[in-house]
């Protein structure tokens, strides 16, 4: 990463910020979403105090040579703290073990940004070094130990949390907990990132120690790109199981609304005397696709008349045959009765006089009205889906009275 690649990462994690900040506010007494805030904002801001411009900016407003440095280590201490106190409230468990955890987790996080606070003050560190902090002052006094103490917490945070997610990840596979098990391998993924990031520097400190810079390549040019994404996918993956499942119902409502369209448009002359339902332009996905079922609901209740429970039957018996499973034999039978009845005439079309009209002695077997046999924006959804597939010349539209004239 040069000089202004880090201001990219920073970019995206506060355009994540700014979505998330209106949901956050909300919900801001629970400690998942402060969580969630400051993994974000620590994320972001150790990208911009980590790139070098603004490490040298910071030094000249600042007068302290190489003062952003601690800043960035302060920074993704808080990251990794955040990580491992949102893990132990998404997993759960009993309140009280929680909480004690918890306060653990943030004392020694206290504790280590103190020290780190401490040690940096002990220091001499003139030379300013907006890329290779770690390896030009890793055998210098305080600051050297500085450096190891936030490789250390940073590799042992990165172990744990990567070590819980992927247990958590293994004992949700059988309970299909599909956005909660790909949010935390994405969590694994990342955290192993971070500590790949570590050890990369370690590496090249230890060669530090060693007496050679031949290695200082593996700081400040392999291990920067690592970090940066696995920060980005720490975030995305504590967001997985908050937006998938929204964007899982966005996808499921715009589909049923889309695949709806064909049978709400066929039954629009049947629409009757009530007055038109109205939504802002501004309603869900989920609003609108409720909306359209409601209505397309409306509709066949006006056109029920007109429904030949014989042809239903036979239509039900001629899918079955043709091997299809019971639910779906009834979703196409109520498609082609549709079909039929919508074919016959126009909106004052009559029941058909060469069949006996349903009555309501009729057999207790006998398919009761379609909005209670299927119903629902789903069920709503197949059956246009089914319907626009079926032409009134088709067999299996004639299929009752085929199988009546036999």
């Amino acid at each position: 990463m040069q000089r202004s690649d880090y201001y990219i990462p920073a970019f995206a994690l506060a355009i994540a910020l700014v979505v998330k900040l209106p949901s956050l506010w909300h919900s801001r007494r629970s400690p998942m979403s402060q969580a969630i805030f400051v993994i974000i904002f620590a994320s972001g801001g150790g990208f911009v105090f980590a790139a070098p411009p603004t490490v040298e900016r910071v030094n000249r407003v600042t007068g302290i040579s190489n003062v952003s440095a601690l800043i960035v280590y302060c920074f993704l201490s808080c990251l990794s703290c955040a990580s491992m106190v949102l893990l132990l409230h998404w997993r759960g468990g009993p309140e009280a073990t929680v909480r004690r955890q918890t306060r653990m987790w943030i004392a020694a996080t206290a504790g280590v940004i103190s020290t780190f606070c401490v040690l940096f003050t002990l220091s001499d560190v003139p030379a300013e070094r907006p890329r290779d902090l770690d390896t030009f002052y890793a055998t210098t006094p305080f600051i050297g130990e500085m450096i190891l103490l936030y490789l250390t917490a940073h590799a042992a945070t990165a172990t744990v949390v990567m070590t819980k997610c992927w247990r958590w990840s293994s004992e949700l596979r059988a309970a299909k907990a599909g956005w909660t098990r790909w949010g935390l391998l994405t969590l694994v993924t990342a955290f192993g990132l971070g500590l790949s990031f570590a050890l990369l520097k370690f590496v090249a400190v230890g060669a530090r120690w060693a007496g050679t810079d031949a290695w200082d390549v593996l700081s400040t040019e392999v291990a920067p790109p690592l970090a940066g994404l696995g920060a980005l996918m720490t975030t995305v993956g504590f967001l997985i199981p908050v937006v998938g499942p929204r964007m899982e119902s966005m996808w499921d409502a715009w589909r049923a609304y889309r695949l709806m369209e064909p049978l709400w448009r066929a039954l629009e002359p049947w629409v009757g005397s009530g007055a038109p339902m109205r939504i802002a332009r501004t309603s869900s996905l989920e609003m609108r696709a409720t909306l359209r079922a409601t209505e397309i609901a409306d509709r066949l209740l006006n056109l029920a008349p007109h429904l030949d429970a014989g042809h239903r039957a036979a239509a039900e018996r001629y899918a079955t045959a043709r091997g299809l499973e019971h639910e779906a034999a009834l979703i196409v039978a109520e498609a082609a009765t549709i079909k039929a009845a919508l074919a016959c005439a126009p909106v004052a079309c009559p029941p058909d006089p060469g069949r006996p009209p349903a009555d309501d002695t009729a057999d207790a077997n006998t398919p009761g009205p379609l909005p209670i046999r299927i119903s629902g924006t789903n069920g709503l959804a197949e059956l246009s889906r089914h319907f626009s597939r079926i032409h009134p010349t088709d067999l299996l539209v004639d299929a009752a009275s085929h199988s009546e004239s036999n």
